[in-house]
Order: C-alpha cells, then sequence, then structure tokens
C-alpha cells in the first residue's frame, strides 16, 4: 500500500509540474498574440501619420510659393487676408503694372470681382463704419431703429438721420450759419422701395450704364444706412455745390463733425461713383479725420484695417 501511494503521489507532482508548465506557456503565449495584435493595430496608424506629414510640409510649401509671388507682401503690410492669397494672385496676372500693396488693396476693396454680380452682406452693420456699395448690400427691410427728424431750419421737410449722425449735422449747420453760410440737407434717409421708384426713374431717364455711375441700385444705396446726406445751399441747384462758399467751408471743416465726402474726385474706380460734391456721410469724428488727412475713401480705409 504504501509503494502504491508513493507511485501515485509522483504522478500528481508530475501532472502538477505538466500544468503549471502549461500554463506558464499559455500565459506567455498569450502575452506573445497580444503583442502581435497591438503592432498590428498601431503600425497603420504610425504609416498614416508619416503620410499627412509630406502633405503638410506640401500644404505650407505651396503657401511659400504663392506669397513669393507676391514677394512676401503679408510681411509689409498688416491687412493682408490669407483667404485672398489666391484672389491677390490672380488680380496681379491681369495687373502686373500694379505693385503687391496695391494689388492687396484694390482686392481687399473687391476691385477684381463684378459690381452688382459678386455681392455679399454690408459690412459693420449697424456701426458708423457700415459699409454699402455695388457689392455690398442692405436687405430690403433693413431700417435703422434709431433715425431721428432733422430740424426743419436746417432740412428739407421729411429728412431723416440716426441720431449720433442727425445731432452732428445739426451742430455742422448751427456752427456754419455762424458764418452766414446756409447747408441744408435735401436728401437723407431713404428705404429700399424709395429706392427702387429713384432707381428707375433715373435708368429711364438716362439709361442703366449712366445711371449705375450716380445712383445706387435698390439695396446698394448708402442712404439706406441713415448716415448719408446730400446737401445744399438753398439757391444753386445741389448738383453745382462745389461753385458755393458752404462746399468750401465743408471742405475744411466737415470733419470736425464726422462727417467725409463719400465719393471724392479720382476714387470713381475705387467707390464706384463718380465726383459728388454734395454727397457726404457719417463715420464719426475720429474716423474723418483720419480719411481726410490721408486722403483716402472709406473703402480704402476699411480695406486697410
Amino acid at each position: 500500500m504504501g509503494t502504491t501511494k508513493k507511485r501515485k503521489l509522483r504522478v500528481k507532482k508530475k501532472n502538477f509540474t505538466i500544468f503549471v508548465v502549461f500554463i506558464m506557456f499559455l500565459c506567455f503565449s498569450l502575452y506573445e498574440l497580444g503583442f502581435v495584435i497591438v503592432k498590428l493595430i498601431t503600425t497603420p496608424k504610425e504609416v498614416e501619420t508619416e503620410e499627412k506629414t509630406p502633405k503638410k510640409e506640401k500644404k505650407s510649401s505651396t503657401d511659400d510659393n504663392k506669397l513669393k509671388q507676391l514677394n512676401n507682401v503679408d510681411q509689409k503690410v498688416k491687412y493682408f487676408r490669407k483667404d485672398n492669397i489666391d484672389r491677390y494672385i490672380n488680380y496681379k496676372k491681369k495687373n502686373s503694372n500694379l505693385d503687391d500693396i496695391q494689388i492687396v488693396k484694390d482686392v481687399n476693396m473687391n476691385l477684381d470681382l463684378t459690381p452688382y454680380e459678386d455681392k455679399f452682406k454690408a459690412l459693420n452693420i449697424g456701426k458708423n463704419t457700415i459699409l454699402v456699395n455695388k457689392y455690398y448690400y442692405l436687405d430690403k427691410d433693413y431700417e435703422p431703429d434709431n433715425l431721428e427728424p432733422i430740424s426743419k431750419v436746417y432740412a428739407l421737410s421729411g429728412m431723416k438721420l440716426v441720431s449720433e449722425a442727425k445731432e452732428a449735422f445739426e451742430e455742422m449747420a448751427k456752427d456754419a450759419s455762424k458764418e452766414d453760410l446756409e447747408i441744408i440737407a435735401m436728401s437723407s434717409y431713404r428705404s429700399y422701395d424709395y429706392q427702387i421708384d429713384l432707381y428707375n426713374r433715373y435708368k429711364r431717364q438716362d439709361g442703366i450704364e449712366k445711371a449705375d455711375s450716380y445712383s445706387g441700385r435698390p439695396g446698394h444705396s448708402e442712404h439706406q444706412t441713415g448716415l448719408a446726406v446730400d446737401v445744399y445751399d438753398g439757391e444753386l441747384n445741389y448738383t453745382e455745390f462745389e461753385q458755393t462758399k458752404e462746399f468750401d467751408w465743408m471742405q475744411e471743416h466737415a470733419h470736425e463733425y464726422g462727417f467725409i465726402l463719400r465719393f471724392p474726385k479720382e476714387k470713381e474706380n475705387e467707390t464706384g461713383y463718380i465726383y459728388e460734391s454734395w454727397h457726404y456721410r457719417y463715420v464719426g469724428k475720429k474716423i474723418a479725420k483720419y480719411i481726410k488727412e490721408n486722403n483716402i475713401s472709406l473703402e480704402e480705409y476699411i480695406a486697410t484695417q
């Protein structure tokens, strides 16, 4: 019996040893399998990352090449707009006589686009710097919520401006009157519907090409902003305002009240309109002073900010 027990005990130990060895081998095999699986999973990601890196370098290289075509003008002016880079290059190809800084200004003013066809919502809506022209428009239901009537002492009946502009205009007209000058508002805020009738009348009268040179199409007239005003001296026709002493006075002082001559001489290409000695626009004293001192249009000012 003792011999049999010993034999069984040896068999059990042997079996236990085999079992332990098997478990160890199984664990090692699972560890190796797990390692292989992890490697298979991570390897494509590493490859993908390696493949992406050249693409980033390629994109950066493309941008660098484009900037070289513009002589790295982005380092010369703060108003370089990266989103416009392809437009800058295309515009330069068509206007090789212009320097790169002028290229940037012109494209920022949308001069590479087609008036009335390529158009966007007005810039800076609700601010004194709101921009409305042949590229920027106002919706037909747009109306400033703070329009106020201009005193009849300084305006024809029914004239309105945004409150801040109205107060500035009255102050300007009052100060001019102290020098025996009469500055009268004869056209100010116009609704979208009013502009439809006015523009169509001009179009019937002069044809669409000429009408577009001096009148904004509905939605594209800055009179709808409530910040623009046409003036005259109470005697001569408003189109002859340049011949008056009032005009000379406004040329010297209008900016002190926050007004600019909106469509100056030699700026027709930028503003889209012929020179109008009678059309003034409120932008606020600081900006009006800057525009006057630098002899630029509102379009230029906004394009270079």
